[in-house]
């Protein structure tokens, strides 16, 4: 279940949009660190092991690099991220 899209800051009174976004996190196997899509815009996707460095992305874009990295050595998963919009 997805959260509400609106919460209250801590006055109550100044409300945030929440926005779903998702990183793309790919498990190698073994004792391997995972690893998270950082760019898409070149071939092959560039990856990196800092979750911070991820590449946000919509839904749509996060599913085309999980078809294009997805073979039998990579499981590639989504993982959604709330995005504050002020």
């Amino acid at each position: 279940m997805l959260p509400k899209p609106f919460s209250r800051s801590k006055e109550g009174s100044e409300r945030t949009m929440t926005n779903t976004k998702f990183i793309v996190k790919v498990d190698r196997g073994g004792s391997l660190a995972p690893e998270y899509v950082e760019r898409i815009d070149r071939s092959p996707i560039r990856m990196t092991l800092n979750r911070k460095l991820a590449l946000v992305m919509g839904k749509f874009a996060a599913e085309d690099a999980i078809k294009s990295i997805q073979n039998s050595r990579r499981i590639p998963e989504l993982v959604s991220v709330q995005v504050g919009v002020a």
